[in-house]
């Protein structure tokens, strides 16, 4: 990893690397020297810029993560659009063959980001959220607030759905996607003028 060009392009494979242990053995049973082989790198490459499998794990689920789509819906008024993007975000990022991983092998990994800190994920969601309700506050669909404090409370609700939705709908025998359109009422309610 010498030159910005090729840091990329490393950082790249080694991410792509230990996706596919990730999805093939689950975190715990992913090593360094799995990444580093599936990557075509040293293990000393792989130490250079992570210390451990977690510290490659954070920053493949950023990567992973922030490249969901979550794009605005064009025309009518912010709320509806923001709500939309939100809807069909939490239901992709349920879907994502990562997160099902990490849940079905390694949830306790989630812990962290759900009571102890915000990571770089949830801290790049919330600057979408607050420049969305800037703009519903702008055009009056979203009511008076401060865009910081509404937009953590929409991240709350949103994790809540795509982290515990499947959990919640499992005895019930209901698909955790029919719960898209309660989503849609518990958003829309929240950000109603």
């Amino acid at each position: 990893m010498t030159s910005n060009r090729n840091n990329r392009t490393d950082e790249d494979a080694v991410l792509d690397a230990a996706r596919d242990c990730v999805l093939a053995v689950g975190v715990r049973r992913t090593t360094l020297t799995d990444i580093a082989r599936r990557a075509g790198v040293s293990r000393m490459t792989l130490y250079r810029r992570w210390p451990d499998v977690r510290t490659i794990v954070a920053d493949l689920m950023t990567r992973e993560w922030t490249a969901i789509p979550v794009e605005m819906p064009t025309g009518g008024d912010a709320r509806i659009r923001l709500v939309d993007a939100l809807v069909d975000g939490v239901a992709a990022f349920r879907a994502h063959p990562l997160l099902r991983k990490i849940l079905e092998v390694d949830p306790e990994l989630l812990l962290p980001y759900v009571l102890d800190r915000l990571g770089a994920t949830q801290r790049r969601f919330l600057e979408l959220f607050e420049d969305a309700i800037r703009a519903g506050h702008a055009d009056g669909s979203i009511r008076a607030g401060d865009a910081a404090r509404q937009a953590r409370a929409l991240l709350l609700v949103v994790q809540s759905f795509a982290l515990s939705g499947p959990a919640a709908t499992r005895d019930a025998d209901l698909p955790a996607d029919g719960l898209d359109d309660e989503l849609r009422r518990v958003l829309d309610g929240a950000l109603a003028p």
